[in-house]
Order: C-alpha cells, then sequence, then structure tokens
C-alpha cells in the first residue's frame, strides 16, 4: 500500500454504491478512542482479500476535512454511536 496524502472521499463513496458493501464502520468508533492517545498509532491487520484497503478509504473519508462526508456515515453503524459527531470538534 503507499502512503494517503488527503485521498479524499470518492473511493469510499464508489465502495458504498457497491452491491457487496459490508458496513465495517465500527472501526471508525475504535479508532476514535484513540485519537489523541499514546495508543493512537494502529494497525489493521487483516488476512488478504478482507478488505484492508476499503477501511483505509472509509478511514481517509470519516477524517477529510476539505468536504462535508456526513452523507455517507449517517445510515451506517457510526450514525449511531456518540463519537459519531463529536470527535471533529475535539479534533480541533
Amino acid at each position: 500500500m503507499g502512503s494517503y496524502l488527503n485521498p479524499g472521499s470518492d473511493l469510499f463513496e464508489m465502495a458504498l454504491q457497491s452491491q457487496i458493501f459490508v458496513d465495517k464502520s465500527g472501526l471508525i468508533e475504535k479508532t476514535n478512542r484513540c485519537v489523541r492517545t499514546l495508543q493512537r498509532y494502529l494497525c489493521v491487520s487483516r488476512p488478504r482479500r478482507f478488505g484492508k484497503s476499503m477501511a483505509a478509504d472509509m478511514l481517509a473519508a470519516y477524517y477529510d476535512r476539505s468536504t462535508d462526508t456526513d452523507a455517507l456515515f449517517r445510515n451506517l453503524k457510526i450514525g449511531r454511536s456518540e463519537t459519531y459527531k463529536n470527535i471533529g470538534i475535539s479534533m480541533m
């Protein structure tokens, strides 16, 4: 894989339109708990073909500040989480 520098949300939007999309947005809630802590470095390890790139695209879209991605996430599992709206405010 490579380094991502502001990749945007286009790849995650494409994944949402896919017929085989599986909601793994619970990973965002676990990531939110690690923001601004000593455990801020995460390793998302999965077997081959288990969605590591899609998870990276989802995280990049969620933390993207260049566009409002609320429409992408409000109907997913993370939309029901209490950290969904609060994390953006505390990171500023």
